[in-house]
């Protein structure tokens, strides 16, 4: 499922137009993506937890040259799926 498909799915389940759905599922994902860039943890029952962490800089290699490299730190976002989405899924 892909984002337009997840917005029709979300109009036709909560009987509201498109468009509605559309700003309501960017709204989400902008809210969430600010959390998790200001450092805040997402939990939403049920579903799951989104979090960032930390990936601590490590060396590499490059699989062209076969020259080792340095990788630098970053920060992932990380997502946890809750026991209720686990148990739908299984």
């Amino acid at each position: 499922m892909n984002k337009s498909e997840l917005i029709d799915a979300v109009a036709e389940k909560a009987d509201i137009s498109k468009a509605a759905a559309a700003r309501a599922v960017d709204a989400v994902f902008e809210v969430v993506a600010q959390s998790l860039k200001d450092g805040e943890s997402v939990t939403l029952l049920g579903f799951g937890t989104f979090t960032v962490r930390e990936r601590a800089a490590r060396s590499g290699r490059n699989p062209r040259t076969g020259e080792t490299i340095q990788i630098n730190a970053s920060v992932l976002p990380v997502f946890k799926p809750g026991k209720a989405l686990r148990e739908v899924v299984n």
